[in-house]
């Protein structure tokens, strides 16, 4: 079986190329550097007998999906995996910034499920999984599009999970809190009290999203306080809510 992971270079990207590669599936690894992806193949064919492609690209470009869909025109497995934030007020950010941050939580991740959805409903098996975060339970200001963004994410996979049921092919959302991993770095949030506080094991958060895409749950939301999140919020006042998403990532 073929799998394909993005944001493969590090995080929870690798994370999961360790497991898929332990249960012997085949890899497609993502990612914009070369030299990470070409170091994770090599470490991971000498663990184990399975073949490895490596695709150098940047998904955060109107045609990437198209691109890798020409390199690989199916899989059996989908992690949509890669992704990133702006932090700062919306109107600051760079306009050519917000539509990379589109292009990549939203766009690409779209293009890549409507690319292989199809051949693996003919089929009658497959697994999609989409990364998104708990940041879709609510705004976030001072994180606007990424939070929308994940919103969108949550949304959609859930959507054609419901569409997919009973067709041999599983949809499944993972929806993890703050996570030790670069996003923090290339955000520009590691200065900000959502992560100052205890952030979740890359690990540990893939080894969770891992087992619930295998047994086909829509929805997996890491940690019992992440998992609490979304019923905390129907009680909790929206003015308030939005005081607190913003006083998390505010710097």
């Amino acid at each position: 079986m073929k799998a394909i992971v993005t944001g493969a270079s590090g995080g929870l990207g690798l994370e999961f190329a360790k497991l898929l590669a332990a249960d012997g599936h085949d890899l497609v690894l993502i990612a914009r550097s070369g030299d990470k992806l070409g170091r994770i193949a090599a470490d991971l064919l000498s663990q184990h007998r399975i073949a490895i492609d490596v695709i150098v690209r940047d998904l955060g470009t109107p045609d990437a999906a198209a691109r890798i869909v020409e390199r690989v025109p199916s899989c059996d497995i989908l992690i949509n995996n890669a992704g990133f934030a702006n932090h700062g007020r919306f109107d600051t950010i760079p306009a050519e910034r917000l539509r990379e941050e589109l292009l990549l939580d939203v766009v690409t991740l779209t293009e890549l499920c409507r690319s292989y959805l199809p051949g693996m409903r003919e089929r009658g098996a497959g697994r999609i999984l989409n990364v998104a975060s708990t940041a879709g339970f609510l705004p976030g200001p001072f994180g606007a599009v990424y939070y929308a963004s994940k919103a969108y994410v949550l949304s959609f996979s859930q959507a054609i999970a419901e569409e997919a049921r009973g067709s041999g092919v599983t949809v499944t959302c993972l929806a993890p809190g703050a996570t030790a991993t670069g996003f923090a770095d290339r955000a520009e949030m590691r200065s900000t009290l959502l992560f100052k506080l205890p952030t979740a094991n890359a690990a540990d958060v893939a080894r969770a999203g891992y087992r619930a895409m295998l047994a086909g749950k829509d929805l997996e939301i890491p940690g019992i306080s992440n998992k609490l999140l979304p019923y905390l919020l129907h009680f909790t006042p929206r003015r308030l809510a939005l005081w607190l998403s913003r006083k998390t990532i505010e710097q």
